[in-house]
C-alpha cells in the first residue's frame, strides 16, 4: 500500500473511531465524568496508569478510586489526611498495588499543594517545554523526588531514559493536550504543543505499524515510538497522534 492510500485508509479509521460514542468503553471515560480541570488531570492520570488489561476491569477499578476520593479527586488530594488513606489498603490492579497507590496519593498531594496543574510537572522550572523526551524524563524525576518513593513503583511510571516507549504516559498526554474539537480528548493543557506528542506504542500498535510498513525496528521501545511518530508526522505534522485511534482500533480488531 503506497503512502497516499495508507493515509486515506487511516484517515477513515480516525474519522470512525474519534467520536464520543466510543468513550464509554474506553479508560478515557473516567476523566470525562468530571468537569473541573484538576479532577480530569488526576483521574486521567490514574486511568492511564492502570490502562493495561481488560478495559472493563480498568474502568471498574478507576471508578472504585473515584468513589474512595468522594467523587471529588482534587479536593480529596488537597485536603485528605494520612488516616484517610486507609480506605485504599488492599487495592490491586495487576502488578499495581496499595504501596504504589499510597505513593501516588502522597506525590499528588505534595504537588497540587504547590501547583495548579499537573502539566507543570512536564515542564522546566520556568514553565517551558523543550521536547517530549525531556518532558517525560523530567516528569519521572519529579514524580520520584520525594524521599520515601518506593523503588517498586518506578515500573509504573515510565521514562525514555530507561528506553521505555512510555505508552501510558503518551496516551495520558494525548488526552490532556490534543484538541477537544471532536469531544474525545480534552485539550486543556496549552503549553505542550500538540505537534510534539508521541504516538502511544504497545505491542498491538507495534505489530500493526510494522505490518503496514510504517516502522522497521523490532523492539517496542522509545526509539520505535519516535520512528512511528516521525512517519505519522509526514501525514499530519500538526497532529500526528490522531492516528493512535486508527492504529489502536486495528490492533484491537486484529484485521487490516
Amino acid at each position: 500500500m503506497d503512502k497516499r492510500k495508507l493515509q486515506e485508509f487511516l484517515d477513515r479509521r480516525v474519522d470512525f473511531y474519534e467520536r464520543p460514542e466510543f468513550i464509554k468503553n474506553d479508560p478515557i471515560s473516567i476523566p470525562h465524568r468530571f468537569q473541573k480541570q484538576q479532577d480530569r488531570e488526576i483521574m486521567g492520570f490514574f486511568a492511564a496508569t492502570l490502562a493495561w488489561g481488560q478495559r472493563t476491569t480498568i474502568i471498574r477499578n478507576c471508578l472504585r478510586l473515584a468513589a474512595w476520593m468522594d467523587e471529588s479527586p482534587n479536593d480529596f488530594i488537597l485536603n485528605h489526611r494520612e488516616e484517610d488513606r486507609a480506605r485504599f489498603l488492599g487495592f490491586v490492579h495487576r502488578t499495581f498495588n496499595d504501596t504504589d497507590l499510597l505513593y501516588f496519593l502522597e506525590f499528588l498531594q505534595h504537588f497540587y499543594r504547590n501547583n495548579d496543574s499537573l502539566e507543570s510537572a512536564f515542564l522546566d522550572e520556568k514553565g517551558r517545554f523543550h521536547s517530549m523526551e525531556d518532558s517525560l524524563t523530567r516528569f519521572h524525576q519529579k514524580f520520584f523526588s520525594l524521599p520515601d518513593a518506593p523503588s517498586r513503583t518506578q515500573k509504573h511510571v515510565a521514562s525514555p531514559a530507561k528506553k521505555s516507549a512510555c505508552k501510558r504516559l503518551n496516551m495520558y498526554l494525548r488526552w490532556m493536550v490534543r484538541s477537544n474539537e471532536k469531544g474525545v480528548d480534552f485539550g486543556i493543557w496549552k503549553r505542550i504543543p500538540q505537534s510534539e506528542l508521541i504516538c502511544p506504542l504497545d505491542t498491538h500498535v507495534h505489530r500493526v505499524a510494522g505490518g503496514l510498513g510504517m516502522i522497521k525496528r523490532k523492539q517496542a521501545d522509545w526509539l520505535t515510538a519516535m520512528e512511528l511518530t516521525d512517519f505519522l508526522k509526514e501525514m499530519d505534522p500538526n497532529d500526528p497522534v490522531k492516528y493512535d485511534y486508527a492504529l489502536f482500533s486495528l490492533g484491537a480488531d486484529e484485521r487490516y
